[in-house]
């Protein structure tokens, strides 16, 4: 690196397709109080923050590799003192001896954040004062006659809203009870053991699976996260299953499976962008014949694959979530596994990362059998909802192949 862009007064680094950090300017390590040596060939998580992680999963890195550069993203980068500094970068892939590689540009931005902090809570602080000046002259000016109408009409109004409370509770239980009716029942025979799990967080959900056996040796297993978790989102969940199911059931390739999917969502809102919803999913072609898996995670939290001896792999994201872009080239990867592996598929409600708890359990519970391993997985969501009120959906699926 050359003395200007190494103390350039800007941050600059160089990655590895797959996220290595190849080569750091001293003006971002100087930024970041690490040492050269302590950062080279290290994976650029090393000095992302959590959330940072994850998006540079499920967007950045899809993005560079769809559209070759990145521009203007923010995201927040963590020192070796675990201080958080917010920054931009404009990042774009190059080609150099045979490989590609990544060129970042990163702007620190902590006074800007301040400046912008500093106006949001002057404007806060304003229509504050501007409403409390409106309720003072609507209640002086407000007439005994006045209120008494109004007392009448929210009387009525109540009244409405009661019967509307309880005729919704209903069609909501029903429309959950219709939701979970569409799930599938886990499989178990002489070939795979499966154990599920599926709970919303409220009377309805993001999550939705569905499990196949579509011929003597094929299994098809797909679980998908639609943003948010309220009625919208259960709709389109009901709708992705109509789709999957009848894809799946017919045999059909992994990538064509998740390309139909991905062309539904993109149809539903092509003249509606502002209800725009996107999904993520992983789907699973399990052949027990060939002992092979073809599988394409679509922004999805990387399943968990182990084998009979411990040893654990991610099948991480290997393109952006449904609906996201138009024209997105679905890429079917695929590993041969040895009998007696165990794989697991959860959604972000139970574990946004599966480094934090469920693949050092995996490893622990691998003599285990499945019933016992998700009752151990269920523990630990109890005691996060205890610790941390957490509230969103929460999906898992247990697959052992024998």
């Amino acid at each position: 690196m050359d003395e200007q862009l190494n103390h350039a007064p800007c941050g600059f680094l160089t990655l590895s397709e797959d996220g290595f950090i190849i080569e750091i300017n001293q003006t971002l390590l100087r930024i970041l109080n690490y040492s050269q040596d302590s950062l080279i060939e290290q994976h650029v998580n090393s000095i992302l923050t959590v959330p940072a992680r994850m998006f540079l999963q499920f967007y950045f890195f899809p993005l560079v590799k769809l559209e070759n550069r990145v521009e203007e993203m923010y995201i927040s980068l963590e020192t070796s003192k675990r201080e958080e500094i917010p920054v931009l970068i404009n990042a774009v892939s190059k080609r150099v001896k045979e490989r590609t590689v990544l060129d970042c540009i990163i702007i620190p931005m902590r006074k800007r954040n301040e400046y912008e902090n500093e106006l949001l809570l002057a404007k806060k602080e304003t229509e504050q004062a501007l409403k409390a000046k409106h309720k003072a002259i609507t209640e002086l000016e407000t007439t005994l006659k006045k209120l008494e109408i109004q007392k009448e009409e929210l009387l009525e109004l109540n009244q409405q809203n009661q019967k509307y409370k309880i005729e919704t509770k209903k069609e909501l239980e029903l429309a959950r009870i219709i939701q979970e009716t569409l799930l599938t029942n886990p499989i178990n025979n002489d070939k795979v053991q499966m154990e599920v799990f599926y709970n919303a967080s409220g009377e309805l959900s993001g999550d939705i699976y569905g499990i196949y056996q579509i011929d003597q040796y094929r299994y098809g297993i797909i679980l998908l996260d639609v943003m948010g978790h309220g009625i919208s989102s259960a709709l389109i969940t009901m709708t992705l299953h109509s789709l999957f199911q009848r894809l799946i059931s017919a045999g059909l390739p992994v990538d064509l499976v998740m390309k139909e999917l991905d062309s539904h969502l993109h149809k539903l809102f092509h003249n509606n962008e502002e209800a725009r919803h996107y999904s993520t999913a992983i789907f699973l072609l399990i052949d027990t014949e060939s002992q092979k898996i073809d599988y394409i995670n679509a922004g999805h939290p990387p399943a968990l694959w182990q084998d009979p001896d411990g040893a654990q792999y991610e099948l991480c994201s290997t393109a952006p979530p449904l609906g996201t872009f138009e024209g997105v080239v679905f890429e079917t990867k695929n590993f041969t596994y040895r009998k007696g592996g165990r794989l697991l598929l959860y959604t972000d409600g139970v574990d946004p990362l599966a480094s934090n708890y469920l693949a050092p359990l995996l490893r622990k519970t691998v003599s285990l059998p499945l019933y016992k391993l998700k009752e151990e997985i269920l523990l630990y969501l109890n005691n996060e909802k205890n610790v941390y009120h957490k509230s969103d959906d929460e999906s898992f699926i247990l697959v052992d192949l024998k």
